[in-house]
């Protein structure tokens, strides 16, 4: 969804002189449909009629976005304002998604829940869209990227903070085994394991 709005917005119809926020956004979208075919092909029959509800639900609502602002607002200003909002609202949903997560972390004092990466790159993503968008002067752009930044740090600095009291798991190598019943004798079961 997220995507699919800053996609819209980067069209010329909307807010002309985004080829940045159009190309990404829209090489994006390549890459999550992609993902959320493969994950429907192979999702519990319960779980994919599920997601295509929610996706059925997410296009109906980019279709009346898209039929609103095109019909409705006349000017790149107003269409660049109505979808900038929707931007900055789901984009700044997208980055305090981890608030969730962080949470655990000072509650569990353990980082195992928050691979590091991850907060990494959010906080990348953030500071470099910050950046185009300071570059730029868009208010839209600049708004949720500075939360991401700002959410992105928190969870590099929890990070750091936490990471020596995460309990190490051992690298342990589990064996398979294969169990045989070689005999039944009065009642006793002799059991042979072969690694």
């Amino acid at each position: 969804m997220n995507c699919l709005l800053w996609f819209f917005y980067g069209l010329p119809i909307v807010h002309p002189n985004s080829t940045l926020v159009l190309t990404i956004n829209g090489i994006g979208l390549v890459i999550e449909g992609a993902y959320i075919i493969i994950f429907i092909i192979y999702a519990a029959k319960n779980t994919r009629w599920k997601m295509l509800g929610v996706l059925a639900l997410e296009a109906a609502f980019v279709a009346a976005v898209v039929a609103g602002v095109l019909l409705g607002a006349h000017t790149h200003e107003k269409r660049s304002m109505i979808v900038g909002i929707l931007c900055v609202i789901f984009g700044s949903i997208m980055y305090a998604s981890p608030l969730t997560i962080m949470g655990k972390v000072i509650r569990t004092k353990s980082v195992e829940y928050m691979p590091f990466f991850l907060s990494l790159v959010n906080f990348l993503n953030g500071c470099c869209w910050m950046g185009y968008a300071l570059i730029k002067f868009d208010i839209y752009i600049t708004i949720p990227n500075a939360l991401g930044t700002i959410f992105g740090l928190i969870q590099l600095i929890l990070y750091f903070y936490y990471y020596r009291s995460t309990p190490k798991k051992g690298k342990n190598v589990e064996l398979p085994t294969v169990l045989t019943i070689n005999a039944v004798t009065s009642g006793n079961v002799s059991v042979t394991i072969e690694n």
